[in-house]
């Protein structure tokens, strides 16, 4: 499994205007690369090499930072294609569409620069790093982390790290290899988790994230932007600068601290964790103009991924189910019903009089489709000792030493 970690330099006078004008000049060379790419009709990596490699060392830049350059074009190329096939960018002829593929891509001076072990080494224990600038190679960079993120750095680094700027300050952000713990096949059941935005997470075990001091906090930061950007002065705009990312950093911090939470307890009791698959909710809700701000603020997309990912290393088995009828259904007796969702936070059962929190109704539901997924999912362990005789209608799919198959009657020899 990979992760990143994110580390902060902290180079002196002399460091940071070198590490600042390598990013301005990699990048400046990386939009020559694009327009060559562009003009070819973007060929395959080894081709582009071809017409712009030995231009790329003429104007200074090392072997591998070439090649880094000339990588990352064509990898922004693919990106584009990718996203232009799964219609991210619009139908085509679409204002959008045409724009995207009517110019050559272009990089901010600032964007990120991928650094291989010959252009950047690690020194954990002084933390310091030695890396490769248009001005030669600089040693002793400082760099500052967490006691957590430095031990993941000496144990699971691996592979391409990445230098960025952001307002001024220099990161390198570096993958890590971290090994995936076994998963539970046999898990004791399942938590249910019930996403939403008055209630961030709502578990089957009775946990409840609010979200009202999330929406209170986006709202007042909302309403700050306004005011900064109606007044329109130079010491508002560095305000509306400074206080950048700000909402979507605090929001990412909760959800650290929920997907945590919910992992932690499923691990603790041997169950797995069920998340509702809301991929498209955001073209298919539709809501009044003032609502639709919450909406596309709401990270649940984000919660899904910490979720995931902390799962994977704990070795927590993770389903997705369809959420159809989810808020709807009555958990004790099935029923489906409009009406059984009085309002948003009450669920009241037309058929069997039951009445409960409608998020942990939801909840309650989540976990039972779990439980049907996951058994559909799972492989028949026919033992190979056992004679099989199969049906005409019978469809079966070697996996293994066994066999998995949809019908089957056993014989004697």
């Amino acid at each position: 499994m990979k992760l990143v970690v994110q580390v902060k330099l902290m180079p002196d006078a002399v460091q940071a205007p070198a590490i600042g004008a390598t990013l301005r000049t990699v990048n400046e060379r990386a939009n020559l690369v694009s327009a060559v790419a562009f003009e070819h009709g973007v060929p395959r990596e080894y081709e582009l090499r071809k017409h712009t490699y030995a231009g790329l060392k003429a104007s200074g830049l090392g072997a591998q930072a070439a090649q880094h350059v000339i990588k990352k074009t064509r990898d922004a190329y693919t990106t584009l294609k990718a996203n232009i096939r799964a219609g991210n960018l619009g139908r085509p002829g679409s204002k959008r569409r045409v724009k995207a593929e009517s110019k050559p891509i272009t990089f901010r001076p600032e964007a990120a620069q991928p650094y291989d072990d010959r252009c950047l080494s690690w020194q954990y224990d002084v933390r310091t790093v030695s890396i490769w600038t248009t001005a030669g190679r600089l040693r002793n960079v400082r760099f500052a982390c967490s006691v957590g993120a430095l031990k993941m750095l000496r144990e699971y680094r691996k592979g391409e790290s990445d230098l960025i700027e952001r307002d001024g300050v220099f990161y390198l952000i570096a993958v890590c290899e971290v090994p995936e713990a076994q998963v539970n096949e046999n898990p004791s059941g399942f938590i249910g988790v019930d996403l939403g935005i008055v209630n961030i997470a709502t578990t089957s075990t009775g946990y409840r994230a609010a979200g009202r001091g999330l929406n209170r906090h986006r709202k007042r930061q909302l309403e700050l932007r306004r005011k900064l950007q109606a007044k329109g002065t130079q010491s508002a705009k560095r305000r509306l600068k400074h206080r950048s990312r700000k909402e979507a950093r605090h929001a990412a911090n909760i959800n650290h601290i929920i997907s945590k939470k919910i992992v932690t307890t499923a691990e603790r009791t041997g169950r797995g964790i069920a998340l509702e698959d809301l991929t498209g909710i955001r073209d298919r809700v539709r809501l009044r103009k003032d609502q639709r701000a919450q909406l596309h603020s709401w990270s649940f997309h984000q919660l899904g991924r910490f979720i995931a990912y902390k799962a994977l290393r704990a070795g927590v088995p993770l389903v997705y189910v369809d959420p159809a009828y989810t808020s709807q259904q009555c958990s004790e007796c099935g029923h489906i019903d409009r009406k059984n969702r009085v309002d948003q936070a009450t669920f009241a059962c037309r058929a069997c009089g039951v009445t409960m929190h409608a998020d942990d109704n939801a909840s309650h539901n989540i976990d039972r489709k779990a439980e049907d997924v996951w058994t559909a999912g799972r492989e028949s362990r026919v033992p190979t000792t056992l004679q099989v005789v199969w049906t005409e209608e019978t469809i079966r799919q070697p996996v293994g030493p066994y066999l998995q198959a949809r019908s089957f009657r056993t014989g004697s020899s």
